[in-house]
């Protein structure tokens, strides 16, 4: 049972790093979104992530679901403890995807701005969110004896917390930024180069801080690390992403800024994971009422099954994701997309 506990755990990690690597780029060019006012840059920001936008959403269902099948306790007690900051996500995503899909629909310079600013505040809020709800899994929730939600909204809404939005928005910010480096030529490439640059700062800066914040205010997210080296697998990988970003910007690869960009996302959700386990909603008021992939795990028999669906489905996912990347990825193949459909993916 442990094991099948553990390989869950590292699951659900994959399909959250999954979504973080391939719509955090979708969100990151909405919140650059209304930086450029000309029209003809705006439709090639819309069409960069047209082809991959929705098949990126899947991630995220996924994720989940899975959740929702191996740990019904955590889903509870998040959905429940969470749900106006949920609701809040969900309709910032459904006002966002509209927004890709209408924005080209009419000629009305008004109805385009409508669905431009639409577009890119359902990039920033969920760009935020994600933030502040890793923020509050990583300081711990108040729970009561039976694992249910204590807490308030406002509570949710520390300063943590909504530091570590803002560490997810310059995260996304600069992903968005390199992808569309691998995108575009010309003005917006140069454009994105420089916001690319810009937000890497910003990441770095607030990087440094959540990380001596996290290590004063909760000592011990840092216990794992010590406790299995192997773990700092992840911090080097967060560290390297980030140094060698500004270096893969200044060179010719087109594709290497975004790469870079993902390994310092994976490094960064990795250390996330890391500090958190075996927990999954840790309890600020008593650690023992802390949900852990132990005490909120489906049946043996359930999490044998979903495994077996998981190794089937898995791959189809991936399979198709590589499809779809390896038809579309490239500006030239945008480019002839663009002449041949609407922005819809």
């Amino acid at each position: 049972m442990t094991t099948l506990q553990i390989i869950w755990f590292f699951l659900i990690a994959v399909l959250i790093t999954g979504y973080a690597l391939l719509d955090g780029f979708d969100l990151g060019v909405g919140n650059l979104h209304l930086l450029t006012k000309g029209e003809q840059e705006r439709g090639q920001m819309f069409y960069s992530i047209g082809p991959f936008w929705d098949a990126n959403q899947v991630w995220l269902l996924t994720g989940g679901g899975a959740i929702f099948a191996a740990f019904p306790m955590v889903y509870a007690t998040v959905f429940s403890g969470f749900y106006m900051a949920l609701m809040l996500l969900l309709f910032a995503l459904i006002f966002r995807a509209v927004s890709i899909e209408f924005q080209h629909q009419l000629p009305s310079p008004r109805w385009r701005r409508v669905w431009d600013w639409g577009f890119s505040l359902g990039s920033i809020l969920p760009s935020i969110l994600l933030g502040v709800a890793v923020g509050n899994l990583l300081r711990g929730i108040p729970l009561d004896a039976s694992g249910n939600f204590a807490g308030s909204f406002i509570g949710l809404l520390n300063p943590y917390s909504v530091f570590l939005g803002l560490f997810s928005l310059a995260m996304f910010t600069m992903h968005g930024a390199a992808f569309l480096m691998v995108e575009n030529v010309g003005e917006l490439k140069a454009k994105a180069r420089g916001w690319a640059r810009n937000s890497w700062l910003a990441y770095v800066f607030l990087f440094i801080i959540a990380t001596a914040w996290s290590y004063v205010s909760s000592p011990g997210l840092f216990v794992n690390f010590f406790n299995y080296p192997i773990l700092w697998i992840f911090p080097l990988a967060a560290v390297a992403g980030m140094a060698y970003f500004p270096v893969a910007l200044k060179g010719q690869s087109n594709s290497r800024p975004v790469l870079t960009s993902g390994l310092s996302i994976i490094g960064i959700l990795g250390i996330v994971g890391g500090s958190l386990f075996p927990y999954l909603v840790p309890a600020s008021n008593n650690p023992q009422y802390g949900l852990t992939i132990f005490n909120s795990s489906s049946s043996e028999l359930t999490l044998t099954v979903m495994l077996i669906l998981a190794l089937i489905g898995m791959p189809l996912v991936l399979g198709y994701t590589g499809y779809i990347y390896y038809k579309f990825l490239g500006g030239s193949k945008v480019a002839r997309l663009r002449k041949q459909t609407p922005i819809s993916g």
